[in-house]
């Protein structure tokens, strides 16, 4: 499979461009931010959230409702998992870096995913784009040695923890998918659906079906 940008048009299944916003300052703060070996993520970060972006972006892209501005960063080029939540989010690059994108209405009633129907995009320094709600994402790949550092926007309270009680992956289980999306929360508005490779926590949905993509091997 072949790595396209996210300016190309089979991009606009899975989100947009957003191009009414001012993102320099954003990129440049990103910029000190770390980046591990492996993958860190960050729902709410202080000093992102004070720059004016915060305001512009609750005003412009999420029509005045109120978000978070955190980060994930890091070294990746596994597929591991993908998630979906019930707003869009929007990923701003202050380093090169790659998404491996699916679409929510390619999953099986049972909640399985075949993998098969991964696609990848660079999405460029500098550039911001919103991954829409009816899509499957997860942590972001690394493009080059140094990884990779991209600020994500999400609704306020996103990927936060769970407060109440919901039904387990053990208890709706049936031929390797489940019966009830609920088993699938794994944190405030994010729905996981998980790889038996991906090294997830014990007690998630393991519902990708074939290959773990390695961006190193699958994709060029």
């Amino acid at each position: 499979m072949k790595i396209l940008k996210v300016t190309d048009p089979a991009f606009t299944k899975y989100g947009r461009v957003v191009d009414n916003v001012d993102f320099s300052g954003l990129v440049q703060e990103m910029k000190k931010t770390p980046v591990p070996e492996g993958v860190v993520y960050e729902p709410s970060i202080a000093e992102l959230e004070a720059l004016p972006v915060m305001e512009e972006l609750s005003r412009v892209a999420y029509g005045e409702m109120p978000i978070q501005i955190g980060y994930c960063n890091g070294h990746n080029v596994m597929l591991n998992a993908l998630e979906y939540h019930r707003d869009s989010e929007i990923n701003v690059a202050a380093t090169d870096a790659v998404l491996m994108l699916g679409l929510l209405a390619d999953v099986e009633a049972d909640h399985t995913y075949d993998t098969s129907k991964v696609e990848a995009f660079l999405l460029p320094a500098g550039m911001a784009v919103e991954v829409y709600a009816t899509t499957l994402h997860y942590a972001p790949c690394h493009a080059n040695a140094d990884g990779f550092q991209v600020a994500i926007v999400l609704p306020r309270g996103t990927n936060y923890p769970l407060k109440g009680a919901h039904a387990k992956v053990a208890d709706v289980t049936k031929d390797g998918g489940v019966t009830n999306e609920d088993a699938m929360l794994t944190a405030v508005n994010k729905w996981l659906i998980g790889h038996a490779e991906g090294g997830l926590d014990e007690g998630s949905f393991l519902g990708l079906k074939g290959k773990n993509l390695c961006l190193t091997e699958d994709f060029e």
